[in-house]
């Protein structure tokens, strides 16, 4: 007789309170293999593929896409196949590490789906693209690995909803993506609990472009601005370690480990992962591991332990021509650094005379219950000085 178990909301973040289920990626009657994506949970900016802990068939969906579901709520039920009790439900946890292990004894193989259960293969984000576009997925020949469906496969195309017609005075009230309704909370949320207060400064760049430029002439070398603004705001966090805390709950956390929230430019709309774990890695490997995440966010879908837990996010605009960019500090986080582009201008030197300067405008946000002013300005001027002495970043 199978056994009849429950399906969780995980908990993929430190401060994750809900999740939303942004898509159902297996169909009540359906099985599943142990390892295989059942649905995707959407928090904080990001889309989290929850694979399978074992082989199954999904039984009664609760919640359906688009809704959400506090931590621990019951998703789904769906069955294994062992034999148990009559009526007997067994509570299956949820994934809320950074990997997901499999059972100590493996669940049968489950029978396999009705021919007309056709699965398809595709990334969460192409899987919340098309679904907000209207597409379906049926009909796109995938160019991820295994032929699988990424965000570039999907054609342009109209939304799934039409907006609603024009009103006589002249505007059309369009609804929001479940992903933006969970962005427009969240960020609402943390700028009115949130004690923001901003500091705006520059740093010297000169010589760090001319240390790009020589690193990036060996092989195999592409380092970016931003990989070494990540290795700053991470060098600077470990050097200051009280500045790698946040506030939940009427205390305050201490993170052992170094981790820095990315933003990251998606079809979908801005998501802010984590590279995790990164205060003890050179800049070429805090490069690689940053690339790798980047990659997963724009054509493979997330990975639970993605999320991390930063003290801090770097939102880097210095692509689109601005000189500052202040940010709003997501919930759950301590600080958020705005990076602009560079500006040349001319500044007088020790002797008063006109010197050129490439400098970079900073501005970080920060919350006054971590960090009072004097402490913001000893982080973000380590930051500068990080900049301003690129060769304190490619050292150990």
């Amino acid at each position: 007789m199978t056994v009849r178990r429950e399906l969780l909301m995980p908990k993929l973040g430190l401060t994750m309170t809900e999740g939303l289920v942004a898509d159902w990626m297996v169909a009540p009657g359906q099985a599943f293999g142990a390892g295989q994506g059942v649905f995707v949970v959407e928090t904080d900016k990001v889309a989290n593929e929850i694979p399978a802990e074992a082989a199954g068939t999904l039984a009664e969906i609760l919640v359906s896409a688009g809704q959400s579901a506090p931590v621990g709520a019951v998703l789904a039920y769906w069955e294994d196949g062992q034999a148990a009790g009559a009526g007997a439900t067994a509570r299956a946890a949820a994934p809320a590490g950074a990997a997901t292990s499999a059972p100590a004894t493996p669940a049968p193989a489950a029978a396999a789906p009705a021919a007309a259960a056709v699965r398809i293969v595709a990334s969460p984000l192409a899987r919340r693209l098309a679904r907000e576009r209207g597409l379906d997925l049926a009909g796109v020949r995938g160019t991820g690995p295994r032929g699988r469906i990424v965000a570039r496969d999907l054609p342009a195309a109209s939304r799934a909803a039409a907006p609603e017609a024009a009103a006589d005075d002249g505007y059309t009230r369009i609804a929001p993506t479940p992903l933006q309704a969970t962005v427009a909370r969240r960020l609402a949320q943390g700028k009115q609990e949130t004690p923001h207060f901003y500091l705006a400064v520059e740093a010297e760049v000169s010589r760090l472009l001319a240390l790009r430029r020589e690193l990036n002439a060996q092989p195999g070398t592409r380092l970016t601005i931003n990989h070494f603004i990540v290795q700053a705001v991470a060098r600077a966090l470990r050097a200051l370690p009280w500045a790698n805390r946040v506030w939940q709950d009427g205390a305050i956390l201490a993170f052992d480990r170094i981790d820095v929230g990315v933003a990251v430019d998606t079809p979908a709309g801005l998501l802010a992962p984590a590279v995790r774990d990164i205060g003890g890695l050179g800049l070429g490997g805090l490069a690689r591991r940053l690339d790798a995440l980047v990659g997963r966010v724009r054509e493979h879908g997330l990975r639970p332990e993605d999320l991390g837990q930063p003290a801090i996010t770097v939102s880097n605009a210095g692509m689109h021509n601005v000189s500052y960019m202040t940010s709003i500090i997501n919930p759950g986080q301590a600080m958020i650094l705005g990076v602009g582009s560079i500006r040349e201008l001319f500044r007088p030197d020790a002797q008063g005379q006109p010197a050129l300067r490439r400098e970079i405008g900073l501005v970080l946000s920060a919350d006054h219950r971590i960090l009072d002013g004097v402490r913001a300005l000893e982080f973000v001027n380590e930051v500068v000085g990080l900049l301003e002495q690129p060769a304190r970043l490619i050292l150990d």
